[in-house]
């Protein structure tokens, strides 16, 4: 695969075009975007090769789209519709479901990999791409039996090769776990930093009494709006019910603490420890 698109070079496109460069000297990274700009800062921190369109499909090896899931969407059956019959084109999605339901009757269905590399940071853009991000993270795809053998073959191997494990799901299945242990997360995460913002309007007084339990915690506030409000649109009805779930454990935690029960407050946390060993387990 020496010829490789990647439309949307920021964190994930972006760290993506660096494992794969390193371990493929030869290809061509070429990069598309909607902002010129932020083409010229990718070729400028020497994540792409080349500016290129959606026209010069025809000539990669492999196509990946790196954008927000709402545009991916849209964008998805114009880039099939260019691509050659050998080329593959991957996408990075936070969902998967309505992703793989725009394709599921175009012609070259075959040449689609639906994927979805479980890594990242808070940062977006460009300058956020880092080298190594996916080593030891997990790549979850979704169809695999959609997508033509040797291209399979072919995607596996190169995210393989820059560290990833791989797990095969529906993407039913992907779009309802992925709400409990990432999407729900980022809102509750947005919705500390909101709550701590609106009550504490001196952000001075904040930040000097922050620690790293609050930093750590409201990390993935400094999340795009951008990427994020498509996923939670997209996930809307797995959000929502994940969201019930939350909201009624913090109900109960509310109960219990009015009522004085502190033992049961003590047993619900030293319950809820045992998700280090889960942790520790996967890792």
């Amino acid at each position: 695969m020496n010829n490789i698109f990647v439309i949307g070079v920021g964190l994930i496109g972006g760290s993506l075009a660096i494992d794969i460069k390193k371990n493929n000297p030869n290809a061509v990274i070429h990069g598309i975007g909607r902002n010129d700009n932020t083409l010229d800062e990718a070729l400028a921190l020497k994540l792409i090769d080349k500016k290129a369109t959606l026209e010069d499909l025809n000539q990669a090896d492999l196509v990946i789209v790196s954008i927000p899931v709402d545009a991916t969407v849209k964008i998805l059956p114009t880039v099939l519709d260019n691509i050659s019959d050998t080329g593959l084109v991957v996408d990075v999605g936070s969902t998967k479901l309505d992703i793989c339901k725009v394709v599921e009757n175009h012609p070259k269905r075959r040449n689609f990999l639906a994927m979805h590399p479980i890594a990242g940071t808070e940062y977006s853009g460009p300058s956020a791409a880092i080298e190594g991000l996916f080593v030891g993270k997990t790549n979850i795809v979704c169809e695999v039996e959609k997508t033509t053998f040797k291209l399979q073959e072919k995607a596996l191997k190169l995210f393989t090769d820059i560290g990833m494990r791989i797990r095969y799901m529906n993407p039913e299945a992907h779009d309802k776990h992925i709400a409990y242990v990432s999407h729900l997360s980022h809102i509750s995460s947005f919705m500390l930093g909101k709550t701590v913002i609106e009550k504490e309007k001196n952000e001075r007084d904040i930040f000097d009494m922050a620690g790293s339990g609050f930093a750590s915690t409201v990390r993935l506030a400094k999340s795009s709006p951008e990427m994020w409000t498509p996923i939670f649109k997209q996930n809307k009805d797995n959000v929502i019910e994940t969201l019930e779930e939350y909201i009624n454990n913090l109900t109960h935690f509310k109960d219990l603490m009015k009522g004085d029960d502190f033992e049961a407050i003590f047993n619900e946390m030293k319950q809820t420890n045992h998700i280090k060993e889960i942790l520790n387990g996967i890792n």
